[in-house]
């Protein structure tokens, strides 16, 4: 089963493959006790929020064969929040991200290069 910094990545791509906007993965670890790492992207309507979240959760299950443990919000609510333990996803359409402004709460934390790995 894929962790850690290889499932945040893994998200990412998902993401990325996708067309989310503004894919940003922040690494957690000894900053947060409720996860390690924090992947956050945009879409931009609920039909997008929607399609990144179906193929992210229908990628990470062929290809890596895990599914979240636990899902919040719904696209209607315009952020949806994917608990995959190690590493939580947050889809988000961008007034929802303007709002909650999730970069600044993390400012402290690394961010992630994913785009170039394959790892």
């Amino acid at each position: 089963m894929i962790e850690g910094i290889q499932l945040a990545k893994a998200c990412a791509n998902a993401a990325e493959e996708n067309k989310a906007e503004n894919i940003r993965v922040f690494d957690l670890r000894g900053q947060s006790s409720i996860t390690d790492f924090i992947v956050i992207c945009s879409g931009t309507s609920a039909p997008h929020l929607k399609a990144i979240l179906r193929d992210m959760d229908k990628d990470l299950m062929q290809n890596h064969k895990t599914e979240p443990f636990r899902t919040e919000g719904m696209t209607d609510a315009r952020w949806v929040i994917l608990d995959y333990v190690d590493v939580m996803v947050h889809v988000m359409l961008e007034d929802m991200r303007e709002l909650y402004d999730l970069e600044s709460l993390w400012a402290d934390a690394a961010e992630v290069a994913w785009e170039e790995s394959g790892d």
